[in-house]
């Protein structure tokens, strides 16, 4: 046995200090964005059936969800809205009253610090589901970006830190890029959804904003599951036009575009650990087939690994408490 010559990787394994000292990715609270569904309507919160652990607030509940997330140190939110009335082109999307904009206000006005990333896409607020004006059934790209760039303009008014377009309209950054600069927000940040696959793992978001599309798909503006040089194309476009963060959406099932993408570019990347992605791991945890806590960090800490800065995630409450050993 003398004579083997092998390498012992294990000694690097020995213990719990050991494996911290030698460590190469980690996972913060900074790392931490965490998703909201706001509603019209007064002393609402609703359970999201499909998404154990996330409900829908009204602006009256949303004041102690903001509290909470707050005291755990997660620095940013992104906010989805449902409105009380929908109609063909989204008109609650861009309204100054609208209920982004009012959850965006209370939120700045009792947490200033707290970074409030807007949702910019109209499949919430139109009566059809999709995500840009309708003639028949198709899904008109240039009208729609019009009512894009009006929304992100209200958002902003209204105080939101980073604009978040998720609609993946051919040309959408330009449009709200140069919408904002003429508006006077030529410092607001424009955080793209620049690859977002047509995912079957989407349908309990859909549940949550009530914004599943009335007819069809949404696979002649999203991305075909299949490829991967397409994902080049679209951060490339939305680099080009102006984007300040990279999304990649969904994460688990991209991993692959990830490492892409922090590859070739190098501006901020953003994993959304989407709806379809967390209700898998609450449902088998709940059924005592996996043990939460670890799968949760083991999956997150794989899309920082691949190359991600950020993450879009529905456990970030719960992440946030590990972290901190509680």
């Amino acid at each position: 046995m003398t004579n083997l010559n092998f390498k012992r990787h294990r000694r690097l394994r020995s213990s719990a200090t050991m494996r911290s000292m030698v460590k190469e990715t980690y996972l913060h609270k900074e790392d931490l964005i965490y998703p909201i569904f706001v509603v019209e309507g007064e002393n609402i919160k609703n359970p999201v059936k499909s998404m154990p652990g996330v409900f829908q607030f009204s602006l009256d509940k949303l004041e102690e969800e903001i509290d909470e997330v707050v005291s755990l140190g997660i620095p940013s939110v992104i906010l989805f809205g449902i409105p009380a009335e929908k109609d063909a082109v989204g008109t609650g999307a861009f309204h100054d009253h609208g209920i982004v904009q009012e959850a965006t206000r209370l939120i700045k006005e009792r947490h200033p610090e707290l970074l409030v990333i807007a949702d910019t896409c109209l499949c919430e607020f139109t009566d059809h589901g999709h995500c840009g004006v309708v003639e028949g059934e198709k899904i008109l790209n240039d009208p729609s970006l019009d009512i894009l760039a009006r929304t992100a303009v209200s958002q902003a008014k209204a105080g939101a830190d980073i604009i978040a377009p998720s609609n993946m309209m051919d040309g959408f950054v330009a449009a709200i890029r140069v919408a904002l600069d003429e508006a006077g927000f030529e410092d607001v940040p424009i955080m793209s959804y620049a690859v977002k696959y047509a995912s079957g793992y989407y349908g309990p978001f859909r549940e949550a904003a009530e914004g599943a599309p009335k007819f069809g798909d949404r696979k002649t503006y999203q991305m075909d599951p299949a490829n991967r040089l397409e994902a080049f194309r679209e951060a490339e476009s939305d680099i080009e036009e102006g984007a300040d963060f990279l999304i990649v959406k969904p994460a688990l099932s991209y991993l692959d575009i990830i490492r892409d993408v922090r590859n070739n570019y190098h501006l901020p990347i953003v994993a959304y650990n989407v709806s379809g992605e967390y209700a898998m791991i609450k449902a088998a945890a709940q059924n005592g087939w996996i043990e939460e806590k670890p799968v949760v960090l083991e999956t997150l800490l794989g899309m920082k690994r691949a190359g991600a800065d950020l993450i879009l995630t529905y456990h970030a409450k719960d992440v946030a408490r590990w972290l901190e050993g509680k």
